[in-house]
């Protein structure tokens, strides 16, 4: 899709350090519309994703992406969802259509539906105008207190790999109480956070 051309985005409930805004809607979970309650995630750490459109072009590229690295997520005692504007019905027909005719099928992740807009509202993604989500991706902890967010505008896509880097240093941060210096990845030098610790950094 083209950059939006949005001069604002809602204010968001979705804030770093609170708890994520619940959400229940409905989804297509493998193969099935069912009906998705995000407190079922409660105790995992958990990665919500949102996309403008189905049937698109960068959207199928990242969602692919997630869903065919799930399980390394789901080793983490993470799960991934994906999530726009889009009815439950054209999610059904996306996730059923081959990936060689511009689908998605086959799935492993949930895709949940907004059509009142509300979640990408609350979450602050929504363009108004367009009645569409920014690429939005929001990270959570087992206690679902949001500790990342980043968002793009429609024209270029997320990475994997930074989303499983970031989930695996705040993971980290959890277990060891050390932070993660730039561009940290597991087996790499981290801090404890004082000034002695700073300084132990930089000359060990």
């Amino acid at each position: 899709m083209q950059p939006s051309g949005c001069t604002c985005v809602n204010l968001s409930k979705a804030v770093v350090g609170h708890e994520v805004p619940a959400i229940k809607a409905k989804a297509v979970v493998e193969g099935n519309i069912v009906d998705f309650d995000l407190n079922q995630w409660r105790g995992k750490w958990g990665v919500l994703f949102f996309y403008p459109r189905d049937f698109t072009f960068v959207c199928p590229t990242e969602i692919i992406a997630f869903n065919d690295r799930a399980e390394e997520f789901r080793a983490l005692n993470c799960e991934v969802a994906a999530i726009s504007t889009d009815s439950e019905n054209v999610h059904w027909q996306w996730c059923a259509t081959p990936r060689k005719d511009g689908g998605l099928c086959p799935m492993k992740i949930p895709v949940i539906a907004d059509p009142t807009h509300r979640i990408s509202r609350e979450y602050g993604v929504l363009v108004p105008e367009m009645g569409a989500a920014l690429r939005g991706l929001f990270l959570f902890d087992r206690s679902g207190i949001l500790k990342h967010i980043t968002i793009n505008d429609l024209p270029v896509g997320r990475s994997v790999d930074e989303a499983l880097r970031v989930l695996q240093a705040f993971q980290f941060v959890e277990t060891h109480g050390e932070v993660c210096p730039a561009g940290w990845r597991p087996g790499q030098k981290t801090m404890v956070p004082t000034p002695e610790g700073l300084k132990a950094y930089h000359t060990t």
